[in-house]
This record gives structure tokens, C-alpha cells and sequence, in this order.
């Protein structure tokens, strides 16, 4: 067994290690609106539930060196956001969307995504999602290499194609997830086991 030390290797390595070994990761494609009204679009892979009741979920938003992204300045600001659950259908949008645009373009015009507004928040998501969450900011917590948001959801629209007597239908959402690098997987087989 290799034994690695955190203390004694680079930042790169430590992300290369993480996020090699922490698989699949789901992607939060967020939409957040800046102060003068872009709307932006960007996805995070360090994102999960944190809770179902209240109904909370986190997004990690690590730093441009000591800067905020645009997607935390947005949310700290106006305190709302979109997170969207990414199938195929919209991938290469998403990755685009990952492109370092300045803070006046609005990356969903930039990869020709369809804003489609919300139920109760001033944030449009996208049409192109099956799932989209409307969140509210629940806490934000300052980390040194990232800011940690709680966004607690507030509304959630479905498409019908993926929703049938109130679950979700996991092979009609195909839900893509981020690997290491340049790569992304779908959900592959599906292994079921009854809790002991």
C-alpha cells in the first residue's frame, strides 16, 4: 500500500489524487445572476445533499487565487441561484460553459442554452434540463481555498419524461457525472442489493 503524505505534496497533486479517487462525482450546472443582470452559467463537480428536511444541497466553489468566481460573488449578492441536474442532451454547453468568459458575458448566451424563468426566484435556469432546483442562499461559509455554499431549494421542476408516480426515472434522466481530467461518465450498470 502507498502511503501519501498531504502534508508534504503540491495543491495539483492533491487535486489529482482527489479527484481520481473521489468517483463519479455528479455536476451542479448553476446559474446565478451578477448585480447587472448576466446571467451566468457554470458547472461544479464538488457538489452533493447535504439534507432532505429542510431540503438543503452544497456546492464547493474553489478560488481564483484569493478571488471569488463569479458564480459565488452572484449568489453571495443576490442570494438565489438554479442548480440543474446535466444529461447528454446538454453536455457540450456545459463544458463550454467552463471557459473563463469575464464577469460582463453571460456564458448561456455564449453556448446557445435557453433561459427559462423561474417559479419563485429572480434567477432563470435552462430549458435544456430535466431537472432544475430553485434554491435560496441558506448559509456560505469561507474556506481558505473555496467557498462553501448552502443553498436550501425552494422549487423543483421535472421534466415529464423523467418522473413517474413521484420518483425520478434514472434511465430516462441519464444523468452525466465528472471523472478526472477531461472525463465524464454516464451511469453505467445498475447493481441493486436489498439492505440486510
Amino acid at each position: 500500500m502507498i502511503i501519501i503524505d498531504f502534508d508534504h505534496i503540491s495543491e495539483s497533486d492533491k487535486t489529482k489524487l482527489l479527484i481520481g479517487s473521489i468517483v463519479p462525482r455528479p455536476i451542479a450546472f448553476v446559474t446565478s445572476k451578477s448585480m447587472n443582470g448576466i446571467l451566468n452559467g457554470a458547472p461544479f463537480s464538488y457538489f452533493n445533499i447535504v439534507s432532505t428536511e429542510p431540503p438543503l444541497i452544497s456546492i464547493s466553489i474553489r478560488k481564483e487565487k484569493i478571488h471569488l468566481k463569479d458564480t459565488a460573488n452572484n449568489i453571495l449578492n443576490l442570494k438565489a441561484f438554479v442548480v440543474h441536474i446535466v444529461s447528454p442532451n446538454y453536455l457540450d454547453q456545459v463544458n463550454q460553459s467552463s471557459f473563463s468568459y469575464p464577469p460582463e458575458v453571460s456564458e448561456i448566451t455564449e453556448t446557445g442554452l435557453t433561459p427559462v424563468k423561474s417559479l419563485k426566484i429572480p434567477v432563470e435556469g435552462v430549458k435544456e434540463a430535466r431537472i432544475r432546483f430553485e434554491c435560496l442562499l441558506e448559509r456560505a461559509v469561507d474556506l481558505p481555498g473555496s467557498t462553501l455554499i448552502i443553498g436550501k431549494i425552494i422549487a423543483m421542476h421535472v421534466d415529464e419524461s423523467v418522473y413517474q408516480d413521484g420518483k425520478i426515472l434514472i434511465d430516462q434522466l441519464e444523468p452525466i457525472s465528472r471523472l478526472a481530467g477531461s472525463h465524464y461518465a454516464t451511469i453505467g450498470e445498475i447493481i441493486t442489493k436489498s439492505k440486510p
